[in-house]
């Protein structure tokens, strides 16, 4: 079985697990977590995922970051000043780009309801960009089911690092990697 095989099996043992209803949005999330190198892998057999959800009798949403820049991006005005001064897009990039991509994500939240996951992949192509953590705080009351970011980087306790890269955060979410034999539940 390969990596991603496995890590769709531990996925699949603890969303088959009943779901508390009582739980704040930060418990709701979920922190799918592997190796920086197996992005490619990763998206290639995403559908084990899927698969394991509605198996356990849950819906399932998916929003993919990977385009969001560019889409927030090309629909600037002064989208071309930006290539001629890039150090005048880091004040944009904090007031409006994490709002624009929370937006995103909480469409897709308000879609889905009590029984439902929404999957957030891509989050590797928002390095740099944005925080994963200022985005899961932001959208925490509109989490309904549960939000599971697929996370390709390293957890160690409750600290994540992206693409194992920038300092971590630490986060209440439950983390289901390949590296912790136990699941949470």
């Amino acid at each position: 079985m390969g990596r991603i095989e496995e890590l769709a099996a531990r996925y699949q043992r603890h969303i088959g697990v009943p779901w508390q209803k009582t739980l704040s949005g930060a418990q709701r999330v979920l922190m799918v977590v592997y190796d920086k190198e197996l992005e490619r892998s990763f998206r290639a057999r995403k559908a084990a995922f899927e698969q394991a959800t509605r198996a356990a009798g849950h819906g399932w949403r998916e929003v993919d970051c990977t385009r969001l820049f560019s889409t927030w991006l090309a629909a600037d005005d002064y989208r071309e000043a930006y290539f001629e001064y890039p150090e005048d897009l880091a004040m944009k990039l904090e007031g409006e780009f994490v709002p624009f991509v929370a937006d995103r994500l909480r469409e897709a939240l308000a879609q889905a309801d009590e029984n439902t996951v929404v999957a957030v992949t891509g989050v590797a192509s928002l390095y740099g960009f944005a925080r994963v953590s200022e985005l899961v705080k932001a959208v925490e009351p509109d989490i309904h089911g549960r939000l599971a970011v697929f996370f390709p980087g390293s957890k160690d306790a409750n600290n994540y690092r992206l693409l194992d890269a920038r300092d971590g955060w630490n986060y209440l979410a439950v983390g289901i990697t390949l590296h912790n034999p136990e699941i949470a539940t």
